[in-house]
Order: structure tokens, then sequence, then C-alpha cells
């Protein structure tokens, strides 16, 4: 069962070749067998989620569902969900009950599908190797003590061992594609404002998106039908029509333009996943493609200008967590100064507050015309180049990461760790879509080729995934041990 994809899982429902109760109690011992080492869950709804399934039983038996309806799937505990916790991942929220519902879960529950539970992630979605989350780091199945990435660990890792059908993530600035591409799975970062954030808790509001992890291309296609759509709750969310994203996978992608910027290939990547990049791009090639060099000349600053805008955009977001309305409050403050203060220096984690500072004092007199200002005129530049280079190609392919997982607490110093997003993070300066899909194995660990799109164009990276994915089998590999 562990092998069989959404899509499968999905017509086996439909077919009644098994129930959904069945489908989701499987499931759910799988997490009681796996996560207590891998961590990738914060909260598990059993009972809730069976009740979910039985439900779903219902409709598909009175012939009332979608193809999602009676699916496990895992979310990111970034989602509101009302009257189950919503942590954040932080100490600041571990006592948050959400009262109301996100958009993204209320059309999962729409849908019909079973939320088994919530996953872990970096606090406030602020990391790339969910070692940031109060509630412990999450461990790569692939390999024992490595990261799977983040800040959507959780989910990439609940995937990646098969602990759900899908899972959803978040993307600020790479938090989707990283962990996709380092747990050997396929991670979507929708254009901005194509999947609503209302009740997904703000990161960097410019900039953060919700979207699929999935097993493969025409999973996430599957669920990115669920989750995309105009919200009048959310002011940022486009009003534009959404097509089915599974109606042109099986195009064929002969001719389509491939652009390959040299400023990426000319980074520091390391010499084995260069290597499954370059094998990815012959074999894109070989079904019809055309591969082209681009320019993108102002990549190069696009991490030094995202970690400006992300943390100024945070340092304001973050300014409600104050102990006077909901979550942590610290004991016996003296006084409201007193209790300001102790209660954000107790309830944030390291990282979280330092980017609070790193933003703030961007965003301070006197330096926010030198740091921010120039920040939000670079970010212009990456917006500009993207738009030239897509008069040429129709889809740009980089590394998703420079390396493959590396061990828990092997990077220490901030500025390594922030160099992990150099690949994702000019699409979300730009809003571009994303999707990061496995492509090889460099010493038996997953690696990542990420495509990025023209604006609303993520059926078009899902058409070339999901073709790659019908010549090769990297996105069918399980992490030893983890078969029934």
């Amino acid at each position: 069962m562990e092998h069989k994809t959404l899509a499968e899982l999905s017509k086996a429902l439909q077919n009644k070749e098994i129930s959904s109760v069945e489908l989701t109690q499987f499931y759910l011992d799988r997490i009681n067998k796996f996560d207590e080492k891998l961590n990738s869950f914060i909260t598990v709804c059993d009972e809730h989620a069976l009740n979910m399934a039985k439900a779903a039983d219902a409709r598909i038996q009175s012939g009332n569902f979608t193809a999602l309806t009676g699916i496990p799937v895992a979310q990111k505990d970034i989602f509101c969900t009302q009257g189950i916790k919503t942590s954040c991942g932080s100490k600041m929220l571990d006592n948050f009950i959400a009262p109301y519902e996100s958009t993204v879960t209320h059309k999962f529950n729409e849908a019909g599908a079973v939320m088994i539970g919530k996953t872990n992630m970096d606090e406030f979605a602020m990391g790339s190797s969910n070692e940031n989350s109060y509630y412990g780091a999450v461990q790569n199945p692939w390999k024992n003590n490595t990261v799977p990435g983040g800040s959507s660990g959780g989910s990439a890792s609940a995937v990646a061992a098969r602990l759900a059908a899908a899972a959803t993530g978040t993307d600020t600035g790479g938090s989707i594609r990283q962990p996709a591409a380092l747990c050997g799975i396929t991670g979507l970062k929708p254009t901005y404002g194509r999947v609503s954030r209302y009740g997904m808790i703000a990161f960097a509001s410019s900039l953060d998106q919700g979207g699929p992890m999935t097993q493969t291309a025409e999973d996430a296609a599957m669920v990115l039908n669920v989750m995309a759509g105009h919200d009048v709750k959310d002011s940022t969310c486009i009003n534009k029509d959404v097509p089915d994203y599974t109606s042109n996978l099986n195009d064929s992608i002969k001719g389509l333009r491939i652009g390959v910027p040299e400023e990426y290939i000319a980074g520091d990547i390391e010499a084995d996943v260069a290597k499954c990049i370059e094998e990815t791009i012959k074999t894109l090639r070989s079904m019809g493609a055309e591969i082209k060099t681009v320019k993108m000349p102002h990549t190069k600053v696009g991490l030094s200008a995202y970690y400006i805008i992300a943390p100024a955009e945070a340092s304001s977001n973050l300014a409600r967590y104050d102990g006077v309305r909901y979550g942590y409050r610290c004991n016996d403050p003296k006084n409201l100064e007193d209790m300001y203060t102790r209660t954000r220096s107790e309830g944030f984690g390291d990282e979280v507050k330092r980017r609070i500072m790193t933003g703030t004092y961007a965003l301070s007199a006197g330096y926010y015309d030198a740091y921010y200002l120039k920040a939000q005129q670079i970010r212009k530049l990456i917006s500009e180049d993207y738009k030239q280079a897509f008069k040429d190609v129709d889809v740009i392919l980089t590394p998703t990461s420079p390396s493959t997982t590396f061990e828990i607490g092997a990077v220490k110093d901030p500025i390594s760790m922030y160099l992990t997003d150099v690949f994702t993070i000019p699409a979300n300066l730009a809003g571009l879509p994303g999707i990061s899909f496995p492509c090889g194995m460099a010493n038996n660990l997953p690696v990542g080729v990420q495509l990025v799109g023209n604006y609303f164009e993520e059926a078009k990276l899902l058409n070339v995934a999901h073709q790659y994915q019908q010549e090769t089998n990297w996105h069918t590999m399980l992490p030893e041990g983890y078969s029934a």
C-alpha cells in the first residue's frame, strides 16, 4: 500500500477496493510505527481522522465525492485548524487552539479529504533544516540523524516515509521545494496569490505561499486542484479562474524551450548534485525539449535582498505575539513592559529572535533607505531578469539545493544555512511558480531539480515534471526500512 501514489489510492477508494477508514488506519499505524524516530508530526488526530474517514466513505457510497475524498492528508502546523492545536512549531503558540479554519484546510474538508495530523516545522517557518522547531528536529527518512530541509520538513519527511498520502507546505524562500529535494519527493510553490493565505500564520506576507508536497507531479496536480482559487478573505489572493491541473499532464514536451541560467551552473554546487542535474538535462533533451542558456545577472544578490525583506516583514508580523491576547505569557510579570519583554524572550527561539532583530534594524530610521529600499529595488531587477528570460524560454531549470541532506547540527553558522536556499529564493522574490522533483541519487541520498515558470503556469511545470517521471523512476523510490 505504501508504494501506491495518491492517484492510485483515489481510484482504489472510488472503486471500493479499500475504504477510507482502512486507508486512514493504515497511515495511522505507520505513524505509530515510524514517527517516534522521524518526529515529523506535532499532532496526530487519530479519532478526528477516523471520524472524517467514516464521513468520506459515506460520501463515496452516495456517489458525491471528489478525487481527494477519503485521502489521508497531513497539514503543516502553520494552517489554522478549528478546535485543533496550531503551534507553528513555536513555544509561543504551544497552547493555541485555533477558533477558525484556514481557507486551505477548509477546502480540503469540503473535498472530503481526511486530516491525519499536523506536521512539524521550523518555528514560524524560519529555517532551512527543521532544526528550529520547539518540538525538536525532524529527521530525514533517507538517513539517520540528517535534516529533511525546512521549513516544511515535517511534511516532506512524512510524505517520503509514506506516513501520509500527501501533505501541505508553505514556501517563503524555498520551504516547499528545498525539503522536497532533500527528501526525494515532489513539491510545488504556486504563483504568489494562487492559494489563499487566510488562516496561514504569517512569516513574510509578500512572499509566503502554500502548496502541495506529494510523491508525484500527478499527485501534486490533484492536490493543487483543491488548494488553488480566489478567496475574498485574502486581499492578496488573485481572482483568476483555476484550470484543471491534471488535464495537460500527458502533453508532449517536444519543442519545449528550457532555459539553464549560466549564473546557477557556475555556482557552488556539490559535484554529485551537478552530475544529476546534467543527466536530467540530457533526459529532457532526449524527450524533445530544447535546452538554451539564459542570463539571470541579478540572482547573485537575491539571497541578500531576501534576508532583508523577509526579516523586515517578520518583525512586523510577529509583533502581535505579546502575551496579551493569546499564546504564551510569562509567569508573574512585574508590569506591562516586563510581560512584553519576558514573554517574547521566553516564547521565541533563537532563529526567530535573530530575524526579528535583523528586520527591525533594516526598517529603523536611518537604515530603511540603505537596506530595505535597496532590497526592494533588487527584487524588481530579479523580476525583470525573469521577464526577459521568458521571452526566449518556456521554463527555467536549476538545481533545487546546492547539496544533498546534511547531518543535524552540522551547520552552525546562520549564513551558511541561509545559502542552502540560494536557488529557490529568486522565484519567491518575483512571485513565480516553482516545482522541485527527484532527479537522481548522490551517495544514496536524493537530489532534486527545480523548474520555474511564468506567472500562473503551474500546469506547464506539472506537465514537464510528470513527463519526466514517465521516463524515470526516481519518484518511486522509498527509503530503506520503510516498506511494510
